[in-house]
């Protein structure tokens, strides 16, 4: 699919030879407070999860795409459409990147690549993130494609033993 693909990135389904990738990623203690996950996940569950990710965005309210850059065959992150809403023509967007990919563009060609595929092919009016106000990396991220802040949950994130805001980002297709 051309909507999901440039020069050097991929966004790809996720395909059960990603199970070393989710497990490394999904027990990552330092993104546990970005993603609500409080404990660790088996293989297991996590293959369960990959047998039952057939299922289309409108079934499943959901789509988690895997970033793959192009040239060496390597996963780097993952990139996720959450909340979908097609009555509402809006869905949220959440972003990962492994941490020794980051800060290579990753994180931007495929935000660029997913806005892109949300507004023409889902027709979309509007994508949402919520971002922690110290992730100042995605903050800078999605107010460079677009994105504008128009709310604060005040202490919405109870993280090493204080409380944090959360911002909410919205970008609407005029």
């Amino acid at each position: 699919m051309k909507t999901l693909t440039n020069k050097h990135i991929s966004l790809r389904a996720i395909e059960p030879n990603d199970l070393a990738f989710l497990y490394q990623i999904e027990n990552d203690e330092s993104f546990w407070a970005v993603s609500n996950t409080q404990k660790p996940f088996s293989k297991f569950l996590l293959q369960q999860y990959l047998e039952n990710a057939y299922q289309d965005i409108y079934q499943a309210k959901q789509l988690r795409l895997i970033i793959f850059e192009n040239e060496s065959n390597t996963s780097v992150g993952m990139i996720d459409l959450f909340d979908f809403d097609p009555k509402n023509l809006r869905v949220g967007l959440g972003i990962l990147i492994s941490p020794k990919y980051q800060k290579k563009g990753y994180a931007s060609e495929a935000l660029e690549l997913l806005i892109k595929y949300t507004f023409l092919h889902l027709d979309t009016h509007q994508i949402f993130a919520n971002i922690g106000e110290d992730n100042l990396n995605s903050i800078r991220l999605f107010e460079n494609h677009g994105f504008k802040k128009v709310g604060v949950k005040k202490d919405w994130i109870y993280s090493n033993q204080k409380f944090k805001n959360e911002l909410l980002y919205q970008l609407i297709n005029e």
